[in-house]
């Protein structure tokens, strides 16, 4: 049994108010498949305001998959820095040098494919990012489901908890051929800017007639709970010299993976003494873990040598834990000071 409404959401009202109403984001503007795969990656877990941002430094210092292969996985995770969930950075990596290995090798002779099942071959691509690319980079007909079309869905359909196939196949129904990715993209842009998850605008919706859970509209779909761990750590942050600190490149598959940074120790963390000065806290938050960093410096310069913060890629926690010393200079021995 099908699960689309009796009375059917509107598509060419839907089509018209997207081509009236879409912001005017920059890898709109492109047909450039490698562009709209970079915007795609970026916004998996990055807001549009910033993903914006962040995608105009990847497209610059990175205009072509080629580039991206030709470079080593520290300067793609330099280039992303800020960005978060540094994981998309690095399959990123993987996929520019996929992408560009002969066929005969497993890769696809430097092009990006336009075929869904080739896309969601390569690495760090799911099936929402392979129907999306497939979509809006090449044509091809395929329903895009992302957290703001289950919403809309739910809505629609007056649905608490609709299950993954339950919005998938409502997709599929729904999906304009001849328009697949600007129907995939008006979707989206409804969900993102009008049917929100909290305060949605319902007045200003071009579908509002066919939803079935508009009179209570935030009921549907139900919310889930987070589950965010609390964490507490502590630091001892040394410096050189010349006040560069001792930080050090984390594994790949680790939290931060790849990353520079000083070491973050669990456990008891201590009391000053003459070796270590507590500098304050650093709070962070990731989106399942809240991490609390007592932050503490080295009285003695390390004989070892130090990086210089702006030559490698750090979290931005580790940013805050360096910055909170430079701002507290006195803790600093002050050999150290510049």
């Amino acid at each position: 049994m099908s699960v689309v409404a009796l009375t059917r959401l509107s598509q060419r009202n839907l089509l018209d108010w997207y081509d009236e109403h879409k912001r005017d984001l920059p890898w709109r503007s492109t047909n450039d498949p490698w562009a709209i795969l970079l915007s795609e990656i970026l916004l998996q877990q990055t807001q549009v305001s910033r993903g914006i941002i962040y995608w105009r430094r990847m497209i610059e210092t990175f205009p072509t998959i080629q580039s991206m292969a030709d470079s080593t996985v520290d300067t793609v995770l330099k280039a992303w820095e800020g960005a978060g969930y540094y994981s998309r950075a690095r399959r990123l990596h993987a996929l520019s040098q996929t992408v560009m290995l002969p066929s005969a090798d497993g890769g696809f002779d430097g092009s990006l494919p336009s075929s869904y099942p080739a896309l969601l071959s390569l690495p760090g691509i799911g099936p929402y990012t392979a129907a999306a690319v497939a979509s809006i980079a090449f044509g091809q007909p395929f329903a895009c489901v992302d957290g703001n079309i289950k919403r809309v869905m739910a809505r629609q359909e007056e649905m608490v908890d609709p299950s993954a196939r339950e919005v998938q196949v409502w997709a599929d129904e729904y999906l304009i051929q001849r328009r697949p990715g600007d129907w995939n993209q008006a979707l989206m842009e409804l969900g993102a800017t009008v049917c929100t998850p909290q305060k949605p605008r319902c007045h200003r919706c071009p579908v509002q007639s066919s939803c079935k859970g508009k009179n209570t509209p935030t009921a549907y779909p139900k919310a889930t709970k987070t589950k965010v761990k609390e964490v507490t750590l502590w630091t001892c942050v040394e410096f050189d010299r010349l006040g560069n600190p001792i930080i050090s490149q984390r594994p790949q598959d680790g939290l931060f993976g790849g990353l520079w940074g000083p070491q973050l120790n669990e456990g008891q963390v201590p009391n000053p003494s003459e070796e270590q000065r507590f500098v304050g806290i650093v709070e962070h938050k990731l989106s399942h873990r809240s991490m609390t960093v007592h932050v503490f410096t080295s009285t003695r310069a390390s004989s070892q040598r130090g990086h210089n913060p702006l030559d490698v890629a750090m979290s931005v926690l580790d940013q805050k834990v360096i910055n909170l010393i430079r701002a507290n200079e006195h803790v600093i021995p002050p050999h150290e000071k510049k």
